[in-house]
């Protein structure tokens, strides 16, 4: 691993992007410090087949965001227990803790949307639930 903090590994990891990718993780990543100026950025499994994945937490994971292809995928860890009421979540909608969101080439994101769904986490986070009840009703 090098001596670059995590945030400098993911600029870095965005600037490698070169593409709509790398612009889109850019402004989600702003987007996400908007909406908790205390959140900490972190770049998880890092292997020598993969350059890590740039996650960002606070009182634990918020979200990741990796990019694929034709996507750039924003997985929220506990966005199983999140109100969405934009609809923002398009994929991993049929587990009982993930949620992600799909972002495709030309898309934009609902960016009051998607800051509300940041503060929702961060508030999971920091209540200490560690599930959600085996009753709770959706």
């Amino acid at each position: 691993m090098s001596n670059q903090s995590p945030s400098q590994l993911i600029s870095k990891r965005i600037a490698e992007l070169r593409d709509w990718r790398g612009k889109t993780l850019s402004r989600v990543r702003t987007l996400i410090k908007e909406a908790d100026p205390d959140v900490v950025e972190e770049l998880k499994w890092v292997k020598p087949t993969n350059p890590g994945t740039p996650t960002w937490s606070h009182d634990g994971i918020i979200c990741t965001g990796e990019t694929y292809k034709s996507i750039v995928k924003l997985t929220f860890a506990r966005g199983a227990s999140l109100k969405d009421p934009a609809r923002l979540f398009n994929s991993s909608l049929d587990g009982n803790v993930r949620r992600a969101i799909d972002i495709h080439e030309g898309e934009e994101v609902d960016e009051s949307a998607f800051k509300a769904l940041v503060r929702q986490a961060v508030a999971l986070n920091s209540s200490g639930k560690s599930k959600p009840s085996k009753n709770a009703k959706s």
